[in-house]
């Protein structure tokens, strides 16, 4: 009787810590932006990029600030989970629209987020325009290489032999050109721009570099030092036709040797002491 008792005991005393245990794990806030769940597809890279720009809007105490100029395509879906101002621009052409936003209010934090069908195709004018002319606002294109939204089109960013709906045979180069790479072209070519980065939500190690260029690229923009630009390499399983791990490992494998990561053009100390 005894020895039951101690066992009774010592599993009162296990199922106490292990209550104690879940009642000390602190759930993670879901930024004040996000006020409802969104549709994307299953293993997209858009909400964990979405949540990223929120996170660090909250950060820096810009999220009641902020003003989103939202491309046509799977973007398109921020407008139904995003509690802020927001303007779904016609397509390709955000980066004409954020530019009057920015101008018209430039205490304001003001961004662009488009795919990169929208930004670097059909807009593609507008979108080298805003950074040709150091327009001092933030841009985030999402570079899944098609055009997700409209059933997966070929894109200035889908990679060499890649089989899209308007490239059934894979993609040729020799009549296409070469996948157009946005963030080394702005550094190389505009030494106005303030900030230039490519990042990936490949791996966990890749969504938190991610986050840290995405928080340069904001802080570039509430200093006033001029364009910033963060692409960011997302999966699209739906229209790569594979499963959601196996476009990840597609993205990690195949997609980010033709899109380094990193940062392209970091802000200079001048440019970190304007206000």
């Amino acid at each position: 009787m005894a020895a039951n008792t101690n066992t009774s005991t010592n599993t009162s005393t296990n199922t106490s810590t292990s209550a104690s245990t879940k009642v000390n794990i602190k759930p993670r806030k879901v930024p004040a932006l996000i006020d409802r769940p969104m549709s994307f597809c299953p293993g997209c890279g858009h909400g964990i990029i979405i949540r990223l720009i929120a996170e660090c809007l909250e950060e820096l105490g810009q999220d009641e600030n902020v003003i989103f100029g939202i491309g046509v395509g799977c973007s398109s879906l921020l407008g139904g989970g995003l509690e802020t101002d927001r303007l779904h621009c016609s397509h390709g052409r955000a980066g004409a629209v954020c530019t009057a936003m920015k101008r018209v209010n430039p205490d304001n934090m003001v961004i662009s987020y488009q795919g990169d069908g929208d930004a670097y195709s059909i807009g593609i004018g507008e979108t080298t325009s805003a950074a040709y002319r150091n327009e001092r606002f933030t841009t985030f294109v999402v570079n899944n290489t098609n055009y997700g939204m409209t059933g997966g089109q070929m894109s200035n960013t889908t990679m060499p032999g890649q089989k899209t709906t308007t490239s059934p045979d894979g993609r040729d180069c020799t009549t296409t050109g070469m996948p157009l790479r946005f963030p080394e072209l702005v550094a190389s070519q505009f030494d106005a721009a303030a900030y230039v980065a490519r990042g990936s939500v490949s791996t966990p190690a890749n969504i938190n570099k991610t986050k840290t260029y995405i928080k340069k690229a904001l802080e570039a923009q509430l200093s006033g030092e001029g364009y910033s630009v963060v692409e960011i390499l997302s999966s699209c399983p739906t229209n790569w036709g594979m499963t959601a791990p196996d476009a990840m490992k597609h993205l990690d494998q195949v997609v980010t040797p033709h899109f380094p990561l990193g940062e392209f053009k970091t802000r200079t100390k001048e440019q970190r002491e304007v206000k």
